[in-house]
């Protein structure tokens, strides 16, 4: 979500090849959301979603991605390089889209007049997975070659390849970029960007499908069940644990407000939820959408480091509602 001093938005994608666009306000009593806009560009369903200050791009199994407008509130046009589905997507701030294919190719497309200023050939197999470096000099990516790769983004050149010898699905930066996470079934692997060597490793009970940073060390973990885990990433321990869905959460994401962190959860249980917390207290949001989700951004997350979380002990509701 770009957060902004009265409400922020949320945009998600879903199976039906729908974006949707919600306008969430965060008011000191009730929160309220309302529908804002759809984007329905695609002809297959959507695999991927990034948003910048202004932009949306949505990547799909119809091999195309597509651009939305925010500022003009119209569709921009589609960018087609990729031979089969979008699999990933990342902006860096306002000025570069990265993308990532089951072709094999990460490319990076300018959002000034959106040439693609590289095609690299990233993985034999499909890229999973990509993150670029705060700095914007490097970039992640995994693939089904059970590789991981990192690229120099000035030269456009590999500048590292580490046999995983598994396939990983994710791969993040941490906030500050001195350390990075690789996703591989139910565990997360913590490196260490100076030394390339791995620091600890987090045990999930179920496959995970989705993790977010909530400060340079505190990670939020979901997967094949209805459980949300808060761990740190330095001592492997689980600070808070909460049953967020009634099945398997697909996707987390974060925004700031105030001084307060609000977690966001999607899962296949046709719900979004928002989760704020706080140093002490944990409270929860209700469902504000339904929809079948298959990827759930933000249009600018804020990486300042929150507070050290403490383990919440209370829910409260924030805010409640359902989209017919």
């Amino acid at each position: 979500e770009r957060l902004f001093v009265s409400y922020c938005k949320l945009i998600a994608g879903s199976y039906e090849q729908i974006a949707f666009g919600y306008r969430v306000s965060t008011g000191e009593e009730e929160w309220t959301a309302t529908a804002d806009f759809t984007h329905h560009a695609h002809t297959a369903s959507v695999s991927a979603v990034a948003t910048s200050e202004r932009y949306i791009a949505t990547g799909s199994r119809d091999e195309t991605i597509q651009i939305y407008d925010m500022k003009k509130r119209v569709e921009h046009g589609a960018l087609l390089h990729h031979d089969g589905t979008i699999s990933c997507l990342e902006f860096y701030g306002s000025s570069h889209l990265l993308s990532g294919g089951q072709d094999g190719l990460l490319c990076v497309w300018s959002t000034r007049n959106w040439e693609c200023l590289k095609s690299i050939r990233a993985h034999k197999g499909q890229v999973t997975s990509l993150s670029v470096h705060p700095s914007g000099k490097l970039a992640l990516t995994v693939g089904t070659d059970k590789t991981l790769r990192t690229w120099n983004l000035i030269d456009g050149r590999s500048a590292f390849i580490k046999n995983i010898k598994q396939n990983a699905v994710i791969v993040k930066w941490s906030p500050e970029g001195d350390k990075y996470v690789v996703v591989i079934g139910d565990k997360v692997d913590v490196y260490d960007l100076e030394t390339a060597t791995l620091t600890s490793t987090i045990i999930n009970p179920k496959r995970i499908s989705s993790i977010k940073f909530l400060t340079n060390s505190i990670l939020a973990i979901a997967g094949d069940d209805e459980t949300v885990r808060l761990c740190d990433i330095n001592t492997q321990k689980v600070l808070c644990e909460f049953e967020a869905h009634e099945t398997r959460v697909k996707s987390v994401d974060s925004f700031t407000v105030d001084d307060f962190c609000v977690l966001v959860t999607a899962s296949n249980d046709g719900f979004i939820k928002m989760w704020k917390l706080n140093l002490e207290v944990c409270t929860t949001c209700l469902p504000v959408l339904e929809v079948c989700i298959t990827c759930l951004p933000v249009l600018e997350v804020c990486t300042t480091c929150l507070p050290v979380l403490e383990v919440c002990t209370t829910c409260l509701p924030v805010l409640c509602f359902r989209s017919l």
